[in-house]
């Protein structure tokens, strides 16, 4: 470092009067260079030191030493003069200089032209350096530095300073400018500072909250688990609410009523279980409110549909399908609040269904006793030897009809065996021309009594239970069908009181069986009462009509002439079947037809059998008018055999039980 500033004085710079350097008045301290503003300019007076880079420069404006050091100069730069050197010192003596007396012994000789040219630099005592007394030795063993002298400057100039008066303006104007900018950067940030503090503040109080609604939400969740099950249980939305006490009765209006009830059966249990809830005592006033309020829209709903069903022409199962079954929990609820109410909504049902059936039947039965049925009198049994036939129209006049066969069964029995289970219609009924036998309006009116009593009953039991026992509905439904069923009973008297179609009569009884099944297979036993009164109805009357065929052949019988015919009468004597054993053969023909799967505990046998042994003893007497035996035999046998011909083809217990006794017969008489 001290080297650096040695080799800066070895060449002092020379100035443009010739007059040695001022730097000899200087003294040098030891110390590092320091940046200040009272530096001295001598280091532009020696052209060959090189200073370092300082921010104290004439350049950055942070320094006045530069400009007091200029005005000393000439104008032109002493860098342009050159140093010529005559002669060089000696490097020992300059070293024994620098290092301190007493090293060589020997006085430091003047340069070569110390007073001579101007270009000759004197190294004499001139160019002495002070140390401040010490030594190169002394200073880097340690030593404290010696303080450094104040440096004089010399006095600026007037034009020196015009010549840089711009110059300290703009630097005055940009210290200024500093200055403002600083001072607005200083209000900045004391803003700054102050929105700082501000939001720390309300980071602390923000914290302070959320720390308490975190306490606050903890404790909300410990008392939701503990009272939101109960409260959801007991307490009812404002959705519901609102859809019982304003919306349309649909699909939703029942759910909500739903839920009211299930929010009245949790209340109700609470309320045993905590008497002295006060929550509870709050809520159900209000439940109780729209309860009644739900029970009011109830009524008016299921009166409006009750209305409904008395209009004309309206189906009532559409009725019943669309608006009572869709919304059956309505009647259960209002019997559960209000059972008064609900019998008394029940009874109007009941009132206005009675009516419905009623009239609808009597309807119906007015249509088919404007069909033409084909009357069998008591001229139609097997004694009478009649082949007129007579026909009379039901509540018309007499005249005479179709023919029709008493005694064959034929295709009625076709009635049993079809697939089409639906009834006439009434218009149908109306415009159907053609004559039937008894069992055809029977038929449709059951039928279509059994179907909607079926449906009716199916009904009921939908929409009444579980609010009423089975028992209390059926004693609504016979309540409903009293009057129908009556009128049905009605019906059927007025076709079998008077006929004497047994045929038609074991017809009718067949179909009311096949309907007494279709009811089991339905399971609608309240029907069951209907279905026995008429089976009472018409077996009664099929026992009598069979009484009135074995009468007539016994009357037969006891006209037939016992005594000795001559052998012209005898010759003229034929031994073919009898006409009434071709009419008894086609009628048992029809009875076993018919009775194909009948029981043991049926008249049908009992009956039977006693119109054969009448047959067969008409036969027996009548063949005993043949004087000869081989005759006789042969027409006993020619009349059993076409008995068994015709009912060979019949199915059954009762039918192989004929067949095996008319096959006896035959065999006896076969040989003759």
């Amino acid at each position: 470092m001290w080297l650096d500033r040695l080799s800066g004085h070895s060449t002092p710079a020379a100035t443009p009067s010739g007059s040695p350097p001022p730097a000899a008045n200087r003294s040098y301290s030891p110390a590092p260079r320091r940046s200040s503003n009272l530096a001295p300019s001598s280091a532009a007076q020696r052209p060959g030191f090189n200073p370092r880079s300082s921010s104290l420069s004439l350049i950055s404006n942070d320094s006045t030493t530069s400009l007091l050091a200029s005005s000393k100069r000439p104008n032109g730069s002493g860098l342009k003069q050159g140093v010529t050197a005559v002669e060089a010192p000696d490097p020992l003596e300059v070293l024994e200089r620098l290092v301190g007396p007493g090293s060589t012994g020997s006085a430091p000789k003047s340069g070569v032209g110390s007073h001579g040219d101007k270009n000759t630099i004197d190294y004499g005592v001139e160019a002495d350096l002070d140390f401040e007394g010490l030594s190169l030795r002394e200073i880097a063993s340690g030593k404290p530095p010696f303080a450094i002298k104040e440096h004089v400057h010399n006095s600026q100039t007037v034009e020196e300073f015009e010549r840089e008066k711009d110059k300290f303006e703009d630097l005055h104007r940009s210290i200024r400018a500093c200055d403002d900018v600083l001072n607005s950067v200083e209000i900045n940030l004391t803003s700054f500072q102050n929105d700082l503090s501000a939001v720390s503040t309300e980071i602390e109080t923000l914290q302070a909250r959320s720390s308490a609604l975190s306490v606050r939400l903890e404790n909300r969740k410990l008392v939701e688990n503990g009272l939101g099950p109960v409260v959801e249980e007991i307490s009812v939305s404002p959705a519901a609410v609102k859809k019982i006490v304003e919306g349309v009765i649909d699909e939703a209006w029942v759910r909500a009523l739903a839920e009211v009830e299930k929010r009245s059966k949790a209340m109700e249990s609470k309320s045993r279980e905590y008497r002295n809830i006060k929550g509870i005592g709050d809520l159900k006033p209000l439940l109780e409110n729209l309860i009644n309020k739900a029970l009011e829209r109830i009524r008016d709903f299921l009166v409006a549909q009750i209305k409904a069903l008395r209009s004309p022409n309206i189906n009532a199962q559409i009725i019943q399908q669309q608006h009572f079954i869709r919304y059956k929990d309505l009647y259960a609820f209002l019997h559960k609040h209000h059972p008064q109410l609900a019998e008394e909504i029940g009874q109007a049902y009941m009132n206005t269904m009675r009516w419905y059936f009623l009239n609808q039947f009597t309807r119906y039965e007015k249509a088919l006793e404007k069909i033409k049925l084909h009357v069998l009198d008591k001229h139609d049994v097997l004694g009478q030897d009649d082949g007129t036939r007579k026909t009379t129209i039901l509540s018309g006049p007499k005249n005479t009809g179709p023919p029709h066969d008493t005694f064959n069964l034929g295709r009625r029995i076709d009635l049993l065996k079809t697939s089409n289970q639906t009834a006439l219609s009434s218009f149908l009924a109306e415009e159907d021309k053609s004559t039937h036998y008894l069992e055809f309006p029977f038929r449709n009116f059951n039928l279509a009594l059994v179907d909607n009593a079926s449906a009716e009953y199916s009904f009921l039991t939908t929409f009444f239970s579980p609010a009423l026992s089975f028992a209390t509905i059926s004693r609504h439904f016979n309540y409903i069908f009293e009057p129908t069923f009556a009128l049905g009973h009605g019906l059927t008297k007025s076709l079998v009181h008077e006929t004497f179609d047994c045929l038609g009569l074991l017809l009718c009884v067949r179909l009311n069986q096949h309907l007494a099944f279709e009811l089991q297979r339905r399971k609608i036993p309240a029907v069951d009462g209907y279905i026995n009164g008429t089976s009472m109805l018409l077996w009664p009357r099929f026992q009598k009509i069979m009484d009135q065929h074995c009468d007539s052949v016994r009357t037969v019988t006891n006209g037939v002439s016992t005594r000795k015919q001559s052998a012209s009468e005898q010759a003229k004597q034929s031994a073919a079947p009898h006409f009434m054993t071709q009419r008894f053969g086609q009628f048992m023909q029809g009875i076993l037809a018919l009775s194909t799967e009948a029981g043991d505990d049926e008249p049908v046998s009992t009956s039977l059998i006693r119109l054969r042994s009448e047959i067969e003893a008409f036969l027996t007497k009548t063949s005993k008018s043949f004087g000869d035996a081989r005759k006789r035999e042969r027409f006993l046998y020619n009349n059993y055999s076409l008995i068994l011909t015709i009912i060979g083809d019949v199915d059954g217990k009762l039918a192989l039980e004929q067949q095996e006794h008319f096959e006896s017969l035959k065999t006896a008489f076969e040989g003759s």
